[in-house]
């Protein structure tokens, strides 16, 4: 059985919560989060959703017990900051965004207001990558026994780690995706209609959830050697790029596919109702944030939205 660690030190009430600038940005987001995660809040006076999402963050937080930090970044105010950010991958063309570091890391991330169950089940979640009585260090033995192809071996501490925590959402995407990796597709289906509803949104399920899509999708893809003739002979035949995409994807070649896909972008973002945007956002969900994948996939379709 796992065993509980001890708790995130306590931290302050009144150092829970503080505005930041481009001036304390290492102290307070990266040096602060190799302790305590660090949630930052980028919002701007005139962005409606903030006004709701700030307050619901905060008391969130609060709530957390000092599990977790805030820092409040106003992207007006600190616009070169916001800048040398989204240089490095961070979409903040649109705001609210919220962001969790942890280790001076991306650890967690969303866009837009959330209602407050799910504002508060992120802040649970990065609070928790700080002190979970060893549960995080159960999910990453599981993740390394599943990328050394031990999926059976995998899904038993995944299941294990929800016997300890039910809700652990990192438990759930993992076990979705060892039985994916043991081929069994119906299965990991199964395990997803079971997410209780307080973590269905959580960023490890909605990757299980993109990842099984990927797999359903691969089971149809076609020849590699015809799809890229056919792009070759006719640039402009948009299906048969997809389609190359969905290939490259299914084969493993995730860069490959991304690059198809910002191609077709390119040439036509609104074919068959935006496919190439969708697909693309599907595949950044089915990695972690801090892929290079993602960042430069996401560097690239935001500098054509923007172009």
């Amino acid at each position: 059985m796992l065993e509980f660690g001890e708790n995130a030190p306590q931290t302050a009430a009144a150092d829970l919560i503080k505005d930041g600038t481009e001036a304390t940005f290492m102290a307070d987001v990266v040096d602060a989060s190799q302790e305590i995660p660090v949630i930052v809040d980028f919002w701007a006076t005139w962005c409606g959703p903030c006004k709701t999402l700030g307050p619901a963050l905060e008391a969130a937080v609060q709530a957390a017990g000092g599990k977790v930090k805030m820092v409040k970044i106003d992207v007006d105010q600190n616009q070169r900051l916001a800048q040398m950010l989204a240089q490095q991958g961070l979409p903040l063309q649109s705001i609210p965004t919220v962001v969790a570091f942890y280790k001076g890391q991306v650890a967690d991330m969303f866009q837009g207001a959330l209602p407050q169950s799910e504002v508060k089940a992120f802040v649970d979640r990065v609070g928790a990558l700080a002190g979970d009585g060893g549960l995080a260090e159960a999910v990453e033995a599981a993740e390394t026994m599943l990328s050394e192809g031990a999926a059976v071996d995998a899904a038993q501490t995944f299941a294990a780690i929800l016997g300890e925590e039910p809700g652990n959402a990192a438990a759930y995407g993992g076990l979705v995706r060892a039985h994916l990796a043991l081929g069994e597709a119906d299965k990991a289906e199964a395990f997803l209609a079971s997410v209780p509803d307080d973590i269905t949104a959580a960023p490890e399920v909605e990757a299980a959830r993109a990842q099984l899509e990927l797999a359903r999708q691969a089971a149809d893809a076609g020849p590699l050697a015809e799809l890229r003739a056919a792009v070759s002979s006719d640039p402009d035949n948009h299906q048969a790029r997809f389609d190359l995409a969905t290939a490259l994807h299914a084969d493993g070649d995730v860069e490959a596919a991304v690059a198809e896909l910002l191609e077709l972008f390119r040439r036509d973002r609104e074919w068959n109702d935006g496919a190439a945007k969708t697909q693309l956002f599907t595949i950044f969900d089915a990695l972690k944030p801090t892929d290079p994948v993602v960042l430069t996939g996401r560097r690239k379709l935001s500098s054509m939205i923007f172009a």
